[in-house]
């Protein structure tokens, strides 16, 4: 990861069925701490490029993240990031509580 405007990134993963993902992109903007915008690509797909932002705001003793991805390439590939990143979200959720 290079968080910086232009900066790329690259995340691998394997699920619990076994398969390895890949995903990339890179940074549009880096607003520390309150934002972070960037491309999101996985590698068997590069040309189904999305946009994902990120903005984080001070609520009461805690911090609200909302997390906005848009940008896809059809209403498939809408639903499976909605899930895989609530599922994400959960896990978060649960270090912090």
């Amino acid at each position: 990861m290079d968080v910086r405007v232009g900066g790329r990134f690259r995340i691998r993963f394997r699920t619990n069925d076994g398969e390895t993902h890949e995903v990339g992109g890179a940074y549009r903007d880096v607003t520390p701490p309150q934002r972070l915008v960037f491309s999101w690509a996985w590698h068997s797909t590069p040309e189904r490029e999305s946009l994902v932002t990120v903005t984080l705001r001070p609520d009461g003793n805690g911090t609200l993240l909302s997390l906005n991805h848009a940008r896809f390439f059809d209403e498939a590939a809408r639903d499976g990031h909605e899930r895989g990143w609530t599922g994400t979200l959960d896990k978060l959720e649960r270090l912090f509580t």
